[in-house]
């Protein structure tokens, strides 16, 4: 079985990384061999027309994270076909590759933004250029950058929203049986929202969850669960 190389995240810097380029297309080869990846409370409403939106729990930290499954089965992806990507809407996490915003050393509050230096879609021979030769960033940079930090604040944002979520026990564990094809896959280790201890929240909690905006994501996390059919149905197909 082949290995999957680990991701090499490094700072990005215009004296090392001066004539790196990013291919648009083809960017999805980082994520074929994903069943899974982690979306944020605003990208609901549009994934959960197309993805079943789930909880998974950290073993190691017990935090939940908020994904979207894009296989039935660990190791493949059913949304990405050469170099496109079968879904209307790609989720966030997949379109930001190869780059990250991560915490500056120590200073939690300052952020740089990484590279995936390994990435397949990193190199110098087509792509996007990331700085002009003067060294300034390119506006594909800059671009990208912006959209880094719009995601990072959804990101804490749906974070504060799980760990409510956590808090007013919410979150519930579920096996999930499918059928695709002749084949019947089962699922462990996803959470849901528990919709009936949803409908028991105090008209305070729910006035609360409304105030903050987090009614739509949790309607939206419902709603997806109808997605488990088409899952099954590409899945049969595959």
């Amino acid at each position: 079985m082949a290995t999957v190389e680990a991701p090499k995240i490094v700072p990005l810097r215009s004296d090392v990384h001066g004539k790196l380029k990013v291919r648009e297309l083809g960017t999805f080869e980082h994520v074929k061999n994903a069943h899974m990846v982690p979306v944020t409370a605003h990208e609901f409403s549009r994934l959960g027309a197309e993805y079943p939106i789930v909880f998974v729990k950290n073993s190691e930290t017990d935090q939940f994270q908020s994904v979207a499954l894009l296989s039935l089965k660990v190791g493949e992806n059913l949304f990405v076909d050469g170099e496109k990507w079968k879904g209307v809407f790609v989720p966030g996490a997949v379109r930001n590759h190869p780059f990250v915003l991560a915490p500056a050393g120590e200073n939690k509050e300052q952020l740089l933004v990484g590279l995936v230096e390994n990435s397949p879609v990193v190199g110098e021979e087509e792509g996007n250029a990331l700085f002009e030769e003067s060294g300034e960033e390119s506006e594909y940079l800059k671009a990208k950058k912006e959209s880094l930090v719009g995601y990072l604040e959804s990101d804490q944002m749906t974070k504060a929203f799980i760990t409510i979520l956590a808090e007013k026990d919410l979150l519930t564990t579920q096996n999930v049986a499918v059928n695709a094809g002749g084949e019947k896959i089962n699922l462990t280790g996803i959470y849901m929202v528990d919709e009936k201890k949803l409908g028991e929240m105090s008209e305070e909690d729910f006035a609360d969850f409304r105030k903050r905006g987090f009614l739509p994501p949790l309607f939206a996390q419902l709603g997806s669960m109808h997605q488990f059919s088409r899952l099954a149905r590409m899945q049969a197909e595959a």
